[in-house]
């Protein structure tokens, strides 16, 4: 019974249209393109995740937790530019403890749940939304978090930096998606990229601001509690160390 309630539930509910780009905005070749062009991350970042889960099941909990941050934060969407919405992203945090690839997995289940569950809407334009806030955006966290460690070796800054243009990149990417695929009549692509992305940034920079500062929370949090789990990660990520 439960299980049928849930079915018609999630057949019945109206789309919400509050998917990051939402259902049926993108002209259908360029969500087409946006999921070929999605999918080989999809395939490396399974491979990666059976890596990290058979060599240290002790993480799943940890994964889960990464998954789950993505989740509710990615869930807290403002309207923004029509046919798009803004939210904090959450894949900074998973990307610095497990990897980019990894998340690009943990970000697509976020956004088919959001998708199904929460009847956001968004099946045609996953391809897209995926590139753009599991992919793009997990490997700009990555990288930053990585180089300011490396030349600042304070690890609070780069957590906060990781998440904040995490979610920056993402939008970057979003603006440049729409932009494509709508050019201005006039100033073409540039033009409706600068368009775009101006009206994000009014709602995303301070979205991005306080996800790097809750980040950074969370991370102190996972530091004081779960040590032992973040051991055995740094282990994973330098075998040699």
């Amino acid at each position: 019974m439960a299980a049928c309630s849930c079915i018609l539930v999630m057949v019945s509910a109206a789309p919400a249209r509050a998917m990051h780009i939402m259902e049926g905005f993108l002209p259908a070749g360029w969500a087409i393109f946006w999921w070929v062009a999605f999918l080989p991350f999809l395939i490396l970042g399974i491979r990666s995740i059976t890596r990290i889960t058979r060599q240290n099941p002790e993480l799943k909990l940890l994964l889960a937790l990464s998954g789950a941050f993505c989740f509710v934060l990615s869930a807290l969407k403002v309207p923004s530019v029509t046919g798009s919405s803004s939210h904090p992203t959450g894949t900074g945090l998973g990307a610095v403890l497990f990897g980019p690839l990894s998340m690009s997995v943990l970000g697509t289940l976020v956004l088919l749940f959001q998708a199904l569950l929460l009847a956001h809407g968004g099946i045609t334009t996953l391809g897209a939304n995926a590139m753009s806030m599991a992919v793009v955006g997990p490997f700009v966290a990555y990288g930053i978090y990585r180089l300011t460690v490396r030349v600042s070796g304070k690890q609070g800054i780069a957590l906060f930096l990781a998440a904040a243009l995490g979610d920056l990149s993402t939008y970057v990417v979003t603006s440049g998606q729409l932009a494509i695929a709508f050019p201005e009549e006039t100033t073409g692509i540039w033009g409706s990229f600068i368009k775009f992305a101006g009206i994000f940034a009014v709602t995303q920079i301070p979205l991005a601001i306080s996800e790097g500062l809750l980040t950074v929370l969370v991370w102190n949090w996972l530091q004081a509690y779960n040590q032992e789990d973040l051991q055995s990660l740094h282990a994973l990520q330098n075998p040699s160390s």
